[in-house]
């Protein structure tokens, strides 16, 4: 039983793009792994802006490095 768990950020990911993102996902586990759709779990978390980051710096900062 495949478990996919997605982190999108909080900046309104709409409830439609959440669900092509499951249907996105079921059909890659699908025709990747021969999983059948039913047995898919997809979990998707919605975390803080400032709560992840690369190289030491929080997301803001790292968009704002890139502006």
């Amino acid at each position: 039983m495949p478990y996919v768990n997605i982190k999108v950020t909080d900046e309104g990911v709409t409830r439609e793009q959440k669900s092509q993102l499951i249907r996105g996902v079921t059909d890659l586990l699908h025709e990747v792994l021969g999983k059948a759709p039913e047995s898919t779990y997809v979990v998707i978390d919605e975390v803080a802006l400032t709560d992840w980051g690369v190289g030491g710096m929080n997301v803001e900062q790292w968009r704002a490095r890139d502006s």
